[in-house]
């Protein structure tokens, strides 16, 4: 159960790097040729060592960090159109699944767990 909670954890959060970058760059960016915003994918970049080595304290923090990311989604799918809603509506799910398996495995890696 654990190591398909850290696959899903961590499959989730480095798509969710690539959609990220992808969007902003070529899929659908707010302005024509790349936008700044793909510098948004940069502080997921923060906790993937520590998610990679299965740190129970970065999957912690993370699953705080993860919900910007679950709001912009959810913002992005309610008031764009066309590929940037579809876009949108890919990162919410990811930072949903990426949120959920976190939360998990943070919990049956807790010492009282054990």
């Amino acid at each position: 159960m654990l190591r398909v909670l850290y696959l899903a954890a961590c499959s989730s959060l480095i798509v969710l790097i690539f959609l990220c970058l992808a969007w902003e760059l070529r899929f659908a960016p707010v302005h024509p040729g790349g936008s700044w915003l793909a510098l948004k994918c940069l502080p997921l970049l923060a906790p993937l060592f520590g998610l990679l080595n299965g740190r129970r304290y970065t999957y912690q923090w993370a699953a705080m960090l993860i919900l910007l990311y679950f709001t912009e989604g959810v913002v992005r799918a309610t008031t764009d159109h066309g590929p940037a809603q579809w876009l949108a509506i890919a990162e919410t799910a990811l930072s949903l699944i990426f949120f959920c398996t976190s939360v998990a495995y943070a919990r049956l890696t807790r010492p009282s767990a054990r």
